[in-house]
């Protein structure tokens, strides 16, 4: 990926730290030390896992969650230090509860969520059967208080969707993809747009990648073959030598030619931001929302003997269409820019769905 590694020098970087952990490290020194080597690379994508967090890695690539706490998968908003809920699993307490997603979570037995330096405080897991009060604010709304009880939470990512009806009255779907890295991931939307369209045809679809972290190719490419398909792209490895981006195509009643907006952000990572640009690059999606960072490598796993996984950029993305857009330093620009902030607006209130359905409207 990098032939000059990002303009290190990595043999001394390699050197710097052989001598730091051979001068004597605990464990979590040691882990944290090759969070901070990899960090140096500066691609805000290759990445280090602690054994536990590969084993929970790998836990949500199987779609075979298994946690104790409350249900659900949060997002950090530095700027009001706090959390934000981005899905609420079946059955768990939170559902239980009546959270969200939308909702924030300012506090957790008075404790704020993030630190002063905004980074996550993971309060919400703990032993079963104990319970935590949370501060919770829905948007719009005064803070409330709410005590849940943890328990174990199994089971795959879910993909929350929904129809909507435009003010014309026209039926459009709405999918929301916080990760590519669950495998369960295709077969629920293959299921719910069976579900939607059990009524009938859809009129538009809003595939919602703005809070999309990415994950698998195989997974990305399943979930595009329902809207597109063939080549879309290609990855170019440090050797410029090129792979290319296949997707097969699997209509379900007529996804495939269905109109389609694709709403992104800063948070869009990964197959995330891949799956978003080449579904323009193709002339299926018109993009709303707001740019985002330009994290389109590929990763590849290394496992270490201990359990632990190095997570390193391998290969950047190219469109078919317009190789010369790269990415990675651009990122995807959206065809019409509107801001939101996750915390502060529900389905009812989001300027991006309002106009992704104005969108829709206007089209003949």
């Amino acid at each position: 990926m990098y032939p000059d590694f990002n303009g290190l020098d990595w043999q001394a970087v390699r050197e710097e730290y052989s001598q730091r952990v051979e001068a004597g490290m605990t464990e979590e020194d040691f882990y944290d030390a090759m969070e901070e080597m990899i960090s140096r690379l500066g691609d805000d994508h290759s990445t280090f896992l602690r054994p536990v967090e590969a084993i929970a890695k790998g836990a949500e690539f199987s779609g075979k969650n298994d946690f104790v706490g409350i249900g659900v998968l949060t997002a950090v908003v530095e700027k009001r230090q706090r959390a934000v809920i981005l899905v609420v699993f079946p059955g768990s307490p939170a559902e239980g509860a009546g959270l969200q997603p939308h909702d924030s979570l300012v506090a957790a037995d008075g404790e704020p969520l993030v630190d002063e330096n905004g980074l996550r405080r993971y309060l919400l897991r703990g032993p079963e059967g104990t319970t935590i009060e949370l501060t919770v604010q829905t948007p719009g709304g005064a803070e409330r208080k709410v005590t849940i009880a943890r328990r174990r939470v199994t089971g795959s990512v879910p993909v929350p969707y929904t129809v909507l009806t435009t003010p014309q009255g026209k039926r459009v779907g709405y999918f929301l993809f916080v990760t590519f890295a669950d495998e369960t991931v295709d077969n629920q939307v293959e299921d719910a747009l069976r579900k939607m369209t059990a009524e009938g045809p859809l009129d538009g679809v809003i595939l919602d990648n703005r809070e999309n972290s990415g994950g698998l190719d195989d997974v990305a490419k399943n979930v595009l073959g329902f809207f597109t398909h063939g080549t879309l792209g290609y990855f170019y490895n440090r050797e410029q030598a090129r792979r290319a981006f296949n997707v097969i195509g699997a209509d379900i009643n007529g996804s495939s030619n269905v109109p389609l907006v694709v709403l992104v952000g800063p948070d869009s990572v990964s197959f995330g931001e891949i799956s978003s640009g080449v579904l323009r690059d193709s002339g299926r999606a018109y993009i709303i929302g707001e740019v985002t960072k330009g994290n389109v490598e590929l990763l590849w796993s290394y496992d270490l003997e201990d359990g632990s996984r190095a997570w390193i950029a391998h290969e950047t993305f190219h469109p078919k269409n317009h190789p010369d857009q790269i990415w990675e330093d651009t990122g995807i620009i959206p065809d019409l820019n509107v801001p939101s902030d996750w915390d502060l607006v529900t389905n009812d209130t989001d300027p991006a769905i309002k106009a992704s359905l104005k969108y829709f409207d206007g089209l003949k």
